[in-house]
């Protein structure tokens, strides 16, 4: 299902009376709840695609290809400047599958230093830190899909 047919949908969900609408085409299957917390999914295929989007006006999606998780309890929060995901997409810490990472917890950066890239629609972005310090804490694991807005690393 492309992206354009989501936002429809996703539109049609939030501006009217229904709370919840699932669609199955083909072998996927989206399920749309508006206001509902956010469903984390757990994905078995390495580049099966994944939908997880939470706005207050749009509701919750999630592509059920794959079980769906429990959601973890909230880890306790390290102290720091949080540099968040400006993007939909998948998180990669390396520029390449071979490569060192961009950082490790405890290197310096500096403001405008590639801290990681974020591949959406097969374009690969580069995530810059806007802010030099420490990095304290990674929050994602390398391949994983991650949301706008997501917490990406701590820097200190």
């Amino acid at each position: 299902m492309d992206l354009r047919k989501l936002k429809t949908l996703i539109d049609l969900v939030s501006e009217s009376g229904i709370s919840e609408l699932e669609v199955t085409e083909g072998e996927g299957k989206v399920r749309i709840v508006k206001n509902a917390p956010p469903v984390y999914v757990q994905q078995s295929a390495p580049y099966a695609p994944q939908f997880n989007a939470s706005a207050p006006a749009a509701g919750s999606i999630a592509a059920e290809h794959a079980p769906v998780a429990a959601p973890a309890p909230a880890p306790a929060v390290a102290e720091g400047h949080v540099v968040t995901s400006p993007m939909v997409g998948t998180f990669y810490r390396s520029p390449s599958p071979g490569a060192e990472p961009f950082v490790q917890v405890g290197d310096s950066v500096k403001e405008g230093q590639t801290l990681c890239i974020i591949e959406a629609m097969k374009l690969l972005n580069e995530i810059e830190s806007d802010q030099a310090g420490v990095v304290k804490e990674i929050l994602i694991e390398n391949g994983q899909a991650v949301e706008y807005g997501q917490p990406l690393f701590i820097i200190g």
